[in-house]
């Protein structure tokens, strides 16, 4: 019998990439291409939906040349997608009415600081969405394209235009326009969408000024979709999950209590907290992690906007590395503890300060810094916002951390794992795959078509490396202390 594989699309914010994947869940194959990002404005970020279409099939199809597939072997196709980031279209046209707005972007913050006046809405908000009033989700962004781009209000009081987040643009247009959908996990980013009665919400849709007539039937997890029709084949769509949830699931975080972090464009940790939700007293989100077979699990999340995107920052902006993995080696040849540190606060601040004015800071600085410190306290940045992050969950959950399982590009560098470890007093272990998102997304879209159970999943996993926690207690109480210093200068700063 030939070897069966499952196409996983995996579609973020800086690229999309295809990774194809076996029937024992190892790695084939990936094809990765870098979508364009649009800054129009100041705080405004912006991407070509049609390209971000576009570039996935590109990189679908190559990796199936590359590796000499034909498409009668692919069982299935999951898809896991950037969140929050918005797209408009015309249902009869396919053509988006404005540029897809993403997660990043902040042009609603002022329209959000007047709700948050409402207590009886931001209430009403976090209680049925699990969310905070802010710019980061689709629903002020749905609301700015209705209300901004000439003639769109009026098309979608008329049932002319659809909205989607990223997976239900690409299975809209991988489906030629037969299916409008999305899966829990994305509904529950959008602010829009009840996470307790599992419905959209007609109260917010109502106060946003939103027809429902534009929204996405949802659906689990693992459903059946559609089918992506190409060349006389059919192949299902069995698999959707937004990015950070399909990692959860891709580290096999199945029971209460099990947390993983991602260390991509931005930083995500997730608690899986079980089948009901669990509303938090500290600045985090609760949000679905998936449906799979019609049963939900919930879980907290804390969420660092800038992460990887500052070390391209450090690449691309200040011109300081020629290449990301550079990082680790400038990084290690400051040799004596350094003061300067990075607040990278570039989109605002997320969990737990929720702080939409914060803006990216350096200090510390003295006659001596050189581009080592600022590489050095940039990668450690994401080891503090990661704390943050972990410091609110514990308090939450009243569960103290295990072990931290990590995935996501950045966790490839050693200096940085290192360094969380031994801010957290706390092990940390990375997979041995550590594309735990597209993994997450195969193994839904696997089990969609009955190749996999979730007992399958759990013998699969392997620890690649586990960084062991070496600082001593007053080091880490004194560093940790200077940057929540840092963090709070950083604050307010934007008028």
């Amino acid at each position: 019998m030939a070897k069966k594989y499952i196409l996983a699309l995996d579609q973020g914010t800086t690229s999309s990439r295809t990774v194809l994947f076996d029937d024992k869940g190892k790695i084939c194959g990936i094809s990765q291409r870098e979508t364009e990002q649009i800054y129009p404005k100041h705080g405004w970020v912006e991407q070509n939906a049609v390209e971000i279409y576009q570039s996935q099939l590109e990189t679908m199809h190559k990796v199936i040349r590359d590796n000499n597939i034909d498409f009668e072997d692919i069982l299935s196709i999951g898809i896991t997608n950037q969140r929050e980031t918005t797209v408009v279209w015309n249902k009869k046209t396919g053509e988006p009415v404005y540029n897809a707005i993403v997660w990043q972007d902040v042009r609603t913050s002022k329209y959000c600081k007047q709700l948050k006046k409402d207590e009886t809405l931001n209430s009403y908000i976090q209680e049925n969405t699990g969310l905070v009033i802010d710019s980061y989700f689709s629903a002020t962004k749905v609301k700015w394209i209705l209300d901004n781009v000439p003639k769109a209000r009026i098309m979608a009081e008329k049932n002319e235009l659809l909205f989607g987040t990223v997976d239900t643009w690409l299975l809209w247009n991988l489906t030629k326009g037969k299916v409008h959908a999305t899966d829990y996990s994305n509904a529950s980013r959008t602010m829009l969408y009840n996470i307790v009665k599992l419905d959209w919400d007609l109260h917010l849709l109502n106060n946003f000024e939103i027809p429902a007539s534009m929204l996405p039937e949802v659906r689990s997890s693992n459903h059946h979709y559609g089918n992506f029709e190409f060349d006389n084949h059919k192949i299902p769509v069995t698999g959707i999950a937004g990015d950070q949830q399909a990692a959860l699931f891709g580290q096999a975080c199945f029971e209460k209590g099990e947390i993983k972090n991602t260390y991509g464009t931005g930083c995500f940790l997730l608690m899986n907290t079980g089948s009901k939700p669990k509303f938090s007293e500290h600045g985090l989100l609760t949000t679905i992690a998936w449906g799979l077979d019609g049963k939900i699990d919930y879980a907290l999340e804390g969420s660092v906007f800038i992460a990887g995107a500052a070390i391209q920052w450090l690449r691309d902006g200040l011109q300081l590395i020629d290449n990301a993995k550079d990082s680790e080696y400038f990084a290690t040849q400051v040799k004596e503890d350094s003061s300067v540190y990075v607040v990278p606060a570039f989109a605002g601040l997320g969990a737990p300060y929720w702080d939409m004015d914060a803006r990216g800071s350096i200090f510390g600085l003295t006659r001596d810094t050189g581009k080592n410190h600022l590489i050095k306290a940039t990668l450690e940045s994401l080891a503090y916002r990661s704390k943050d992050l972990i410091v609110s969950m514990e308090e939450d959950s009243g569960v103290r951390l295990a072990s931290l399982k990590v995935d996501g590009g950045a966790c490839a560098n050693n200096y940085l794992m290192q360094f969380q470890a031994d801010i957290l007093d706390t092990p940390v272990e990375r997979a041995e795959i550590i594309e735990s998102t597209a993994l997450g997304a195969a193994y839904l879209s696997g089990i969609g078509v009955g190749l996999w159970k979730k007992e399958d999943i759990l013998k699969n996993r392997k620890i690649q490396k586990e960084f062991q926690p070496e600082m001593d207690a007053v080091k880490r109480k004194k560093l940790y202390a200077t940057w929540k210093k840092a963090v709070s200068r950083s604050m307010d700063w934007e008028e």
